[in-house]
């Protein structure tokens, strides 16, 4: 008598379950940060070749492209201090975000308009567009200095915005003192310094 084991038929009615296809990038805010140092150098460049003050069409087309992908650039940020509730919890750290947010659109619509050569300065109503070029400046510095205050950042991430954030009050100044040359040089300087520091370490950040 011989005796046969037949394996039990393999159930249709269980389900393997599904391999995940949504995986968190390592490095989620990689292309927001490169693109922050990419801006900030290019428009530090320009900076330091023709000064914080262009003239001439070709100087202004140029100033306008750099300058608007650094503008780019601190959107970017601005999404990724969003998302990681940089500035705090509540809502008016989220308010503020989304205020700035504002400001820098009201500034990029400046830059293309100086850029395209149809600004006239003289007119009340281009002066306003063109005045929320620094006063974005100066609310990013604001928001440099609630990222250090919150602690949600940890270590050279925490205090680097502020560093970096202190462009405004920093070449300002020295364009009013010293005059577009030296603040070319300056603005330089503390772009790379600054902003193109930041965007690496935005880059490398994992949450």
């Amino acid at each position: 008598m011989s005796v046969q084991h037949t394996p039990a038929p393999a159930r249709s009615d269980v389900r393997r379950p599904a391999a995940s296809g949504t995986r968190t990038p390592a490095r989620p805010f990689f292309k927001r940060g490169m693109l922050v140092s990419i801006g900030a150098v290019a428009w530090g460049t320009d900076s330091l070749i023709f000064g914080t003050d262009p003239s001439g069409t070709m100087e202004e087309a140029l100033s306008s492209i750099t300058s608007g992908t650094f503008q780019l650039g601190l959107l970017g940020l601005l999404t990724v201090l969003f998302a990681t509730q940089a500035l705090g919890e509540g809502r008016l750290a989220r308010f503020f975000i989304r205020f700035e947010a504002v400001l820098l659109f009201f500034a990029i619509g400046s830059t293309v308009a100086d850029g395209i050569g149809v600004s006239n300065l003289d007119q009340p109503g281009w002066a306003m567009l063109d005045a929320f070029w620094p006063l974005s400046m100066l609310g990013m510095f604001f928001i440099g200095i609630r990222v250090a205050i919150a602690g949600r950042w940890h270590g050279k991430d925490r205090y680097w915005p502020l560093i970096a954030e202190s462009w405004g009050p920093i070449v300002v100044p020295t364009f009013g003192i010293f005059g577009s040359s030296v603040a070319g040089v300056v603005s330089f300087v503390h772009l790379c310094v600054g902003y193109g520091v930041l965007g690496q370490l935005v880059a490398r950040k994992q949450r």
